[in-house]
């Protein structure tokens, strides 16, 4: 016992040391190279400046920030504040930048109606060193081009050709994940389960071994996203470069073969995205590098298989409840589910019409991602001085909305902690009020694709078992940047008497 506390106080101080040489040296450029920029930003604008509190000297307030995330409440950050300052919007100083947050269904209308004309897109600086393109454009003009190019792929009309290839990949997934075992972690599963999903519909690698060589930086991958962006040995920054560099040069490798495929007709030009990237040309009539094509699928392979294992996850521990039993088996999921498996022949995958009937298990979806959004919030940066509810917000300033904070406020949505999918039913929440998948012209151009694994994760599961939490009281999650449970999700599995 003694040794694992002195390791956790290592770890602890260690961290804060990282946290503490990360700002002293990469927030000197900010308040001393950024200097003019700033104060001639505020000299322009009118108007005061939001309430707010700057924190410490260099660190601002962003251990806060982070600690609110661990704890499990990142929302708890932004509703403190916006009670103590009586003000939907506050200032801040967050992760080496000036910030100021808009919460409520307000604030992300603005965001989103002004998305491109007073905002934009904002990532950390670090996001570049481990997406390295070889072009000269801005992440915000690559993730442009990228969502064009998505839309004919992640359309509705488009998916639905996938459901067929989803199901079976599915019963695949639960023969060989679940099936025949008493016990099992969900979260690793789940990401077993989105991760094969994306790396087949998106770039159509189906090897078992091919897909595990990509899948096993992953976790490094993921968690260095929002890093402190330190590239020295060791820490999670430098980790998860040399992910990245991994699994870029497998995506290589995949992608000079499909040139090869393409070239001899044993590949289709309209079978995936990746054929899309090598044979579509932009404007000029310049197509896409090799290297700018893998980082483009790396990115859609993060995307396809964190946000959905979450959701997936966090389904499984709210069904797994107890209380929420009668949600489970009185006309709720199950029956839901039932009826659909029922209707099918023996042999019969899954089709549009049957995830057009899982309204319930949709409801109950979303709001397990009211409670436990995979993307808590993101950043913009203001283009232009501007007010907002008398307030001046300078140009430069960066600009952070919360999808928690609107989803665990009790004036949106009543008992906000309540698990209660019945919220969704009718016309559901006001608009801006529920936004796991983001808003306007960022909105997320999945949506539909996670709908759909989502349904198709939920009709296999239940179909096969009854489920419980192996630690009863245990809802510990932390957020890493995504929330996860603090240790995977154990269940017991009962499988259903035929």
């Amino acid at each position: 016992m003694e040794s694992t506390t002195m390791i956790l106080l290592v770890y602890v101080i260690s961290l804060s040391i990282s946290i503490l040489f990360a700002f002293l040296f990469g927030l000197h450029h900010h308040f001393f190279g950024n200097k003019n920029k700033f104060s001639s930003a505020a000299a322009a604008a009118t108007g005061p400046l939001p309430p707010g509190n700057t924190g410490w000297p260099l660190v601002g307030e962003s251990l806060h920030f982070l600690w609110a995330g661990w704890k499990g409440h990142p929302e708890k950050f932004v509703l403190d504040r916006v009670a103590k300052y009586s003000s939907s919007v506050f200032r801040t100083h967050l992760v080496g930048e000036k910030a100021a947050v808009l919460s409520g269904a307000s604030g992300n209308k603005f965001l989103f109606s002004n998305e491109n004309k007073l905002v934009r897109a904002w990532f950390p600086s670090g996001i570049d060193k481990i997406f390295p393109s070889s072009t000269r454009s801005s992440s915000e003009e690559e993730g442009i081009k990228l969502r064009r190019m998505l839309h004919t792929f992640l359309k509705t009309e488009a998916l639905r050709r996938y459901i067929g290839k989803m199901d079976r990949m599915a019963q695949k997934h639960f023969e060989e994940g679940w099936e025949n075992k008493s016990e099992v972690v969900v979260l690793p599963l789940a990401k077993d389960y989105t991760f094969q999903l994306a790396c087949r519909l998106f770039a159509s690698v189906e090897d078992p071994q091919q897909v595990d060589r990509l899948s096993k930086p992953f976790n490094l991958l993921a968690s260095s996203l929002f890093a402190i962006p330190i590239d020295l040995p060791g820490t999670p920054f430098n980790k998860g470069i040399k992910a990245s560099k991994i699994v870029r040069q497998e995506l290589l490798s995949i992608i000079k073969q499909r040139k090869i495929d393409l070239a001899e007709g044993k590949a289709s030009p309209t079978q995936d995205i990746l054929s899309h990237m090598l044979l579509t040309s932009d404007e000029n009539g310049k197509f896409m590098q090799e290297f700018d094509i893998a980082d483009k699928i790396l990115g859609l392979l993060i995307g396809g298989r964190d946000s959905a294992s979450v959701a997936c996850t966090f389904i499984v521990k709210y069904l797994a409840e107890r209380e929420y039993l009668p949600l489970y088996y009185n006309d709720g999921v199950y029956n839901e589910q039932m009826e659909i498996l029922k209707s099918k022949a023996p042999g019969d995958s899954l089709n549009w019409e049957d995830l057009q009937k899982m309204k319930y298990s949709w409801n109950v979806a979303c709001e397990v991602m009211r409670l436990a959004t995979p993307v808590p919030g993101t950043f913009r940066e203001a283009i232009a001085d501007f007010s907002y509810k008398g307030y001046s917000i300078p140009k430069g300033f960066k600009l952070y909305w919360s999808a928690t904070a609107t989803h665990k406020n009790p004036e949106i949505f009543p008992e906000p902690e309540k698990f209660d999918p019945s919220r969704f039913q009718g016309a559901g929440p006001a608009p801006y009020t529920f936004v796991p998948f983001g808003g306007g012209p960022r909105m997320c151009p999945g949506l539909e694709y996670a709908r759909f694994e989502i349904l198709v994760f939920m009709h296999h599961l239940v179909k096969r078992f009854k489920f419980e939490k192996m630690i009863p009281n245990d809802g510990k999650f932390v957020v890493d940047p995504m929330p996860i449970p603090a240790k995977g999700l154990p269940i017991r599995l009962i499988p259903h008497e035929n």
